[in-house]
C-alpha cells in the first residue's frame, strides 16, 4: 500500500501541475486504503499541497509575468479557502456531491468553449476586470477549501473568460492560487484532527516529485497540447462524477 500511495501521489502531483484534478486519483486511493471520506479528503489536501508548492516554484518565471493578478487573487483565495475548510469540518459532503457534477460540467464547457464564446459575444472587456475575476476566484476558493476536486479546471475556465490566453501563465497562476486556497483550509483540518498522517506523509513525497517534474515538463510542451490535456481531464472528471 505504501508503494501505491507514493506512485498515485506522484502521478497526481504531475497532473495538478498541468491542469488540476490530481485529487481524483488521491482521494479514491485513500478511500481504498480504508480511510473515511472526510478524513480522506482532508488527507488528500495535505498530500497535494507540497506538490503544488513545488510546481509554483517551477513556474516562478511565468508568475513574474502575471504581476498585478497575484496580490488580489491571493487574498481572496486565502479567505475563500479558509471558509471552505470551515464548511468541510462542520458539514457533510452529501449535498455538495449532488451539485458537483453540474459544477464540473460548467467548468468543462467554459474552458473548452470560453475563447469562442468571448469572441462571439465581444466579451473582450472582461480582460483586466479584476473585480469580476476576484469574485469568481472567491467562489472557487470556497469550493476548493471544502472539496477541491476540479478546482484547477474551474480556475483555468475563469482565467479564459477573464482574457488570459497563455496556458503556461494560466497554469502558473492556477498552481500558486491553489496553494493559497489549501494552506488555510489545511490548517483548519489539522486543528480539528481530521488528517491521517501516515498515508499523508507518504503521499507528500510523491506529490513533490510529481509536482515539480510535471511543471518543468509542461513548460516544454506546445500550449495547444496542454490545453488539449486540460479539456480531456475536465470532461473526464465531469463523466466520472455523473457516473458516480
Amino acid at each position: 500500500m505504501t508503494v501505491l500511495l507514493f506512485i498515485v501521489a506522484t502521478v497526481a502531483g504531475a497532473i495538478n501541475s498541468v491542469a488540476g484534478g490530481g485529487s481524483f486519483l488521491t482521494l479514491p486511493t485513500l478511500l481504498y486504503a480504508g480511510i473515511t471520506p472526510v478524513v480522506a479528503n482532508a488527507t488528500s489536501t495535505l498530500a497535494m499541497l507540497p506538490g503544488s508548492v513545488a510546481s509554483a516554484v517551477a513556474y516562478r518565471r511565468e508568475l513574474r509575468r502575471i504581476g498585478r493578478w497575484l496580490i488580489p487573487l491571493t487574498i481572496v483565495s486565502l479567505v475563500g479557502g479558509f471558509l471552505g475548510g470551515v464548511l468541510l469540518v462542520r458539514t457533510s459532503d452529501t449535498s455538495f456531491m449532488r451539485l458537483l457534477p453540474w459544477l464540473m460540467l460548467l467548468a468543462a464547457v467554459t474552458f473548452t468553449f470560453g475563447d469562442r464564446v468571448r469572441r462571439t459575444l465581444s466579451l473582450e472587456h472582461l480582460h483586466g476586470n479584476d473585480v469580476l475575476v476576484a469574485v469568481v476566484q472567491f467562489v472557487i476558493s470556497i469550493y476548493g477549501g471544502y472539496f477541491g476536486g476540479g478546482m484547477g479546471i474551474m480556475m483555468l475556465a475563469s482565467f479564459a473568460l477573464g482574457g488570459m490566453l497563455d496556458i503556461h501563465e494560466m497554469n502558473a497562476l492556477k498552481t500558486f492560487l491553489g496553494v493559497a486556497i489549501n494552506v488555510l483550509a489545511l490548517g483548519e483540518f489539522i486543528i480539528k484532527g481530521i488528517v491521517a498522517w501516515t498515508p499523508g506523509l507518504i503521499m507528500i513525497a510523491g506529490s513533490i516529485l510529481g509536482g515539480y517534474c510535471g511543471a518543468m515538463f509542461a513548460r516544454t510542451v506546445d500550449p495547444k497540447w496542454i490545453r488539449g490535456v486540460v479539456v480531456v481531464i475536465g470532461w473526464s472528471m465531469t463523466v466520472y462524477f455523473f457516473i458516480r
